[in-house]
């Protein structure tokens, strides 16, 4: 079902906004767009499908603990959120979860990113995947995958690597630590994808397999690149220039040549893996939000049940 965004906008019925603009202010990313308007326009009507959704879920768990007579552990309702690099998945995602959390049936809720589980810089750099960050064979997925099959099991404590966008590999002896959420968000490229299995062998689990609901942040190419060298271009200036930055060795750039240099990164891994791994997932999605040039979503896809 395809959905203007006066259509969309109009399904928020009567929800209340929770949100301040100084509140908004602190969820926003680097070189990411977000009003109020957009907040009531487009994530309030998702927030109050979402709850609807929830609290189906939750009904049908305990349906089925009053059926089999036990009181079986409770069970987060988990989101996936996929999309490309700088297309605004963290926005969204720091979006949501404070949309949802202030619904009284579902307080508690968690937002992990996969970059936790890509495999540790030196690590990629003696398999020769420094080029292919991003990429699915650059995630521990077995680590991820039980990550994903422990939340969903309502496993009471459950814990997640960190990962350090300074130092561009994942922290150690660092975890963020799940417990017993209502809602976890679990962001991040390839979170939709799936694989097929081989002959005679039991088919793998992916992490798709434990979402209840998933959405994809979608707009076009041209305008994703964009968006990506100018924040290129505001971290030269900012973050780069932090001598523990790993990419500090950009701060020097010129304009031209931080824009130069951008865009090869681009064309080079992050366009290749949008096209072979991030793109080929969308329709899997059960929403899609299409932004326009200036970040504003446009239209909203709702994959019929």
């Amino acid at each position: 079902m395809e959905f203007s965004r006066a259509q969309w906008a109009a399904l928020r019925d009567s929800t209340p906004l929770p949100l301040t603009e100084s509140q908004l202010r602190g969820l926003v990313g680097l070189n990411e767009w977000m009003t109020l308007d957009e907040v009531a326009d487009i994530y309030l009507p998702l927030s109050r499908l979402l709850n609807l959704y929830v609290g189906a879920v939750q009904n049908l768990h305990r349906a089925t603990a009053t059926f089999v007579g036990s009181d079986s552990p409770r069970v987060p309702y988990v989101i996936g959120l996929a999309g490309s690099v700088a297309v605004g998945k963290s926005t969204t995602s720091r979006v949501l979860q404070a949309l949802l959390s202030s619904w009284p049936s579902h307080p508690k809720v968690d937002l992990v990113t996969t970059d936790g589980f890509l495999r540790p810089l030196r690590e990629l750099e003696s398999r020769g995947l420094t080029q292919r960050k991003g990429f699915p064979e650059s995630y521990d997925l077995r680590r991820l995958v039980q990550f994903m099959a422990d939340v969903k099991s309502g496993v009471p404590e459950v814990t997640a690597p960190v990962y350090s966008h300074l130092a561009y590999d994942v922290v150690a002896g660092e975890q963020q630590v799940i417990r017993t959420p209502d809602i976890v968000i679990v962001e991040g490229l390839n979170v939709l994808q799936t694989g097929s299995g081989r002959a005679g062998q039991p088919m793998p689990s992916f992490v798709s397999d434990f979402f209840d609901f998933s959405i994809y942040v979608d707009a076009l190419e041209a305008d994703i690149e964009q968006w990506y060298v100018e924040r290129f271009l505001t971290l030269r200036d900012t973050v780069f220039r932090d001598p523990s930055s790993y990419f500090h060795r950009y701060a020097s750039l010129t304009p031209e040549e931080a824009a130069a240099t951008a865009r090869g990164i681009w064309s080079t891994i992050n366009a290749v893996n949008l096209h072979e791994n991030v793109r080929p997932t969308r329709e899997r999605a059960h929403v899609i939000l299409e932004k326009g040039r200036d970040h504003a979503v446009r239209r909203v896809r709702l994959r019929k049940l």
